[in-house]
């Protein structure tokens, strides 16, 4: 026979305030998480303007945008040559510049200066650097090039469809970096000495050895986060190539499937297939996300 164990008033107390705490999370990731992917998922299965009902039409959104859409072939290529460029040089400069700061004498004045941007709205920052990439020769980058004879006339940096990819790139890595660089320098900050003396001990003797033995092993949980949130920040990418080159720009050299979600769901009403692309969108994060907690969770987490 199984007892039933009986709960203090304490026990119940304590349990009651985890509860408190815990609901208001629980009920805005319901609302604002959930509710909206399994709407999604519902609406990419119908055919729905907002001016008429949703009529279920199965599979044939999916089936379009695979088949049919060429303008969404351009967009997975752009995204994910964005992705993969953005994503993986801003990771590694988010880990190598928190590596150089944590050993420097005022690193919260550098810090400060890295992760300023990441905090500034994306438009904002973006006509900065569009002055930077000005097509004309008052732009800071032609006048420069021109000044020292390299260039006879200005560059067309945002208006060429085969420099709106590196400029995009650009922007977005220096824009990137903040909110993963402050997660690796915090890591770098709660390292014990204490294991740094004892690599000493056991034959470690300069900072790259420390790196690749001590540090990377010891910041899997920073990596992990660094690595989630370069990949959502690299997939999510809209609001740069929007201001600097006026999504989707010549050739659609600038579309990305963020934009291409936008146009179809805000600009053509078309709800039901803007929300296929971004059933697709999602799909793609996820399945990456869970391949990097594969690769980097400790195995006893």
């Amino acid at each position: 026979m199984i007892l039933k164990r009986k709960y203090s008033r304490y026990e119940i107390k304590e349990r009651l305030i985890a509860v408190a705490f815990f609901l208001p999370f629980f009920v805005l990731f319901i609302l604002f998480t959930i509710i909206p992917v399994i709407s999604a998922l519902f609406l990419s299965l119908t055919n729905y303007s907002v001016v008429q009902s949703p009529i279920f039409i199965g599979l044939e959104n999916y089936q379009y945008l695979f088949t049919e859409d060429n303008v969404f072939l351009k967009a997975i290529v752009n995204t994910f040559s964005f992705a993969v460029i953005s994503g993986v040089f801003g990771y590694a400069l988010s880990f190598l510049v928190a590596w150089i700061i944590s050993n420097l004498k005022f690193k919260t004045t550098f810090a400060l200066a890295f992760y300023a941007p990441s905090i500034t709205s994306g438009i904002a920052m973006s006509v900065v650097w569009l002055y930077f990439f000005s097509s004309d020769s008052y732009g800071i980058f032609n006048n420069a090039l021109m000044q020292l004879g390299l260039i006879n006339e200005p560059i067309l940096w945002t208006q060429d469809p085969d420099l709106i990819l590196p400029v995009v790139v650009i922007v977005s890595i220096w824009m990137g970096m903040g909110m993963g660089f402050l997660g690796f320098l915090a890591g770098f900050q709660n390292l014990s000495k204490e294991i740094f003396e004892a690599g000493a001990i056991d034959g470690i003797r300069n900072k790259y050895q420390e790196l690749i033995y001590l540090v990377l092993p010891l910041m899997k949980p920073m990596l992990l986060f660094g690595a989630v949130t370069s990949v959502v920040s690299a997939f999510s990418i809209y609001d740069v190539p929007l201001t600097l080159v006026g999504s989707p720009g010549p050739e659609n050299a600038g579309l990305t499937l963020v934009g291409h979600i936008n146009d179809y769901a805000f600009t053509r009403m078309d709800i039901g297939y803007g929300s296929a692309v971004a059933v697709f969108l999602f799909s793609i994060t996820f399945i990456i996300g869970r391949i990097l907690f594969r690769v980097l969770s400790s195995k006893d987490e």
